[in-house]
């Protein structure tokens, strides 16, 4: 492991040249055919199994220990977002209006790097690590699915990912036993209304009436109708009936979003949408249209496999604390991973040093702190070897 460690220490400089790399190169979710192409061809000239277009744009590198043993998934995922990059650093988008906001880039490089170590030490390795690279995280319906149904996890004992939490500082690991991060869901509601002149109201049924009204009430759902000790988010992030100032509304267009835990309180919100959208258009005279997308489940984390988590992380010199995370409104489809198999999923705080300003994951001047790409990757080496070990037949020992 010492050995290992020194290894990826002395590769730090490559996971940042590859992490700026891709940062200045990003590609949309569903649209990332150079980074898979990278990806692959950093393992092919290593001489690593790997498998492309997977379920997509996915990339699978599988690396066989010379020991029998179990098999050890780690997943990074590499897709962009749409946002214009305002940084001021020479590793800035290239590409107008997409950059890497989110982090991807660096479990990129993190899992690519470390591929490459542990592919050194195969004659020690007690089993079989499959490195699982995943397009299009950031839009559902998501890369992990379709990469699932296309084998990526075929033999896989169990998975470890992790995520660069850059408002969270250097040295810490996140972790959380059970519900982690929240199952994310899309709705969309259209008022049909009548409209006509802005100074004639009585002649009309205005739509934008029923949608304000339609969105104070939809505030009741979590605050009066869901139980408090389950939790619950139903956010209206869009309202568009874009008109002349004096023109009456005959349609309003709303979308929106539910995060929950509560498999039956997730089905009740859905169904409690409807009733109530339903309930203002009979008060008001107007019609309407839903959809109500279910998008990824909630990402819920297997205990044994979180606490191995929780040792192995704790060995590492550069993690200073090992903590429990509240529970993350934002949603993940690693979910899907571990509707299969068993792991867990972790945050590795990325924090910029010396930054008068932390700003959230999304954001146009969002960066991490690159020394986070060395815990990343001693920390998804650590689980890793320790769990194959564990797992070890009975009487075999690794030796080089």
């Amino acid at each position: 492991m010492s050995e290992l460690y020194q290894k990826l220490e002395q590769r730090w400089r490559e996971m940042v040249e590859i992490r700026r790399h891709l940062h200045k190169h990003p590609e949309l979710s569903f649209q990332e055919k150079n980074t898979a192409k990278y990806i692959s061809e950093y393992y092919r000239q290593l001489g690593i199994d790997v498998r492309e277009r997977v379920g997509g744009n996915g990339v699978v590198a599988t690396i066989k220990g010379r020991l029998p043993g179990k098999t050890v998934g780690l997943r990074a995922d590499f897709d962009a977002l749409p946002i214009q990059d305002e940084k001021d650093v020479e590793y800035k988008s290239t590409v107008p209006g997409v950059m890497h906001a989110c982090g991807h880039d660096g479990h990129t490089a993190a899992l690519l790097v470390l591929g490459k170590t542990l592919n050194e030490y195969r004659s020690q390795l007690q089993g079989t690590v499959k490195l699982i690279h995943q397009h299009a995280e950031e839009y559902a319906p998501g890369g992990a699915k379709p990469m699932i149904e296309d084998g990526c996890l075929e033999g896989v004992d169990v998975i470890f990912g992790t995520h660069l939490w850059a408002t969270e500082k250097l040295g810490k690991i996140l972790f959380r036993t059970g519900p982690i991060m929240a199952a994310a869901d899309r709705f969309e509601v259209v008022i049909k209304g009548s409209g006509g002149h802005g100074a004639q109201p009585h002649k009309t049924k205005d739509a934008i009436v029923a949608g304000a009204q339609l969105i104070t009430d939809l505030q009741q759902i979590v605050s009066r109708r869901v139980n408090p000790i389950d939790p619950a988010v139903v956010t209206v992030g869009s309202f568009v009936a874009d008109n002349a100032f004096n023109v009456i509304a005959d349609s309003a267009k709303l979308i929106g979003t539910v995060r929950t835990f509560n498999p039956e309180v997730r089905d009740f919100i859905e169904t409690e949408i409807e009733q109530i959208i339903k309930g203002v258009a009979l008060s008001v005279g107007c019609e309407y249209e839903y959809r109500f997308e279910r998008g990824y489940p909630a990402v819920v984390n297997h205990s044994e496999e979180t606490q191995l988590l929780i040792e192995s992380a704790a060995e590492i010199d550069e993690v200073h604390s090992v903590e429990e995370i509240e529970l993350q409104m934002g949603g993940e489809d690693f979910a899907y991973y571990l509707e299969r198999v068993k792991g867990t999923f972790f945050f590795t705080g990325a924090a910029p040093e010396n930054a008068d300003t932390l700003y959230p994951h999304h954001h146009p001047r969002f960066d991490i702190n690159e020394k986070a790409l060395l815990i990343a990757a001693k920390t998804l080496a650590s689980a890793t070897l320790h769990y194959q070990k564990k797992h070890a037949e009975p009487g075999i020992t690794a030796r080089k």
